[in-house]
């Protein structure tokens, strides 16, 4: 049995669902692409190649058996993209919740099926079908669970917004206990450097104390203050837009001094390594032209 255990963003990892670009299927048509940034590397032919993102994701995979954490991968669907695991499930203390993800998706659930059958079922829990919750919009810290949404009345016409209020709701009647703090984002159809697909495209808490944040990433300016009187600024990486844009927020703790970061972000991984941090760099510029990065691809199990 898997006895989960994810309590922060940056205990010590021990167990992870990592995602898979094998057999990735090919471009896609303008008509299915499910964000701007996708998008717009579609019309420009710039969308990224299965080889490339394979050895993106190896790169990753490197790291991760350098440091003894115990990897699984989705089992393979012919022709399909299942890079981004954090969208279909995610640990909270010792509970693994299921994703209601798009419907076309639900495939990439029953890949690792193999590993949720590992869990007691009594730990499996599904959502109601009206509340929809994505893994990178549920971000945990000390007592606190923190969760990104869409407030406007427009919801249901935004293929970018992926947790509604009823989400919120679900995870604040399942943990009583935490503190729930939802975040309302930015979104946009049609400008990547206007849209926070997830919360982790414009905040993440690094080590103990510290935190990347994007400002405008927040509808709300008091989300973002709240975040800033949490955490102090002096604490705070602020990235600038075209940054967001590269998913500068996007990176994954292995421990709470090591970091795996993209090898561009010279500004962040400079600051990183300014606060005592050991910053991994790997290649994982490809894979980001899809409005995803490190810990979009990460599904956390086990943490010490």
């Amino acid at each position: 049995m898997l006895k989960l255990n994810v309590k922060n963003e940056t205990a010590r990892l021990r167990a992870v669902v990592l995602g898979s670009a094998i057999n990735n299927g090919p471009t896609p048509t303008i008509e299915e692409a499910y964000d701007p940034k996708s998008l717009e590397h579609i019309i420009a032919g710039t969308y990224p190649v299965e080889a490339d993102m394979v050895k993106e994701i190896d790169a990753f995979n490197a790291v991760f058996k350098k440091y003894e954490v115990t990897v699984y991968r989705p089992e393979m669907i012919e022709n399909y993209n299942q890079i981004f695991t954090r969208d279909i499930g995610f640990v909270i203390d010792d509970i693994f919740i299921k994703a209601n993800i798009l419907p076309d998706r639900e495939r990439e659930l029953d890949a690792i099926q193999y590993i949720t059958d590992q869990i007691d079922p009594l730990r499996v829990i599904r959502p109601p079908e009206e509340v929809h919750i994505e893994g990178g919009d549920v971000m945990l810290w000390k007592n606190y669970i923190f969760i990104g949404t869409y407030k406007g009345s427009d919801y249901k016409d935004y293929i970018t917004a992926r947790t509604n209020w009823q989400g919120v709701e679900f995870i604040r009647n399942l943990f009583p206990d935490k503190i729930v703090k939802e975040f309302d984002l930015v979104k946009s159809k049609i400008e990547a450097r206007d849209n926070a697909l997830h919360l982790d495209c414009c905040f993440q808490p690094v080590g103990l104390d510290k935190g990347i944040i994007y400002k405008q990433g927040f509808r709300e300016e008091a989300d973002y203050l709240y975040l800033v009187a949490l955490f102090g600024k002096e604490n705070l990486f602020h990235i600038k837009r075209n940054e967001m844009y590269n998913m500068y927020s996007n990176v994954f703790s292995i421990a709470p001094n090591v970091v795996v970061s993209e090898r561009k972000f010279k500004r962040l991984n400079k600051w990183l390594r300014g606060n005592g941090f050991t910053v991994e760099e790997v290649p994982y510029a490809e894979i980001a032209k899809q409005e995803g990065l490190l810990r979009c691809s990460t599904l956390p199990l086990i943490r010490e």
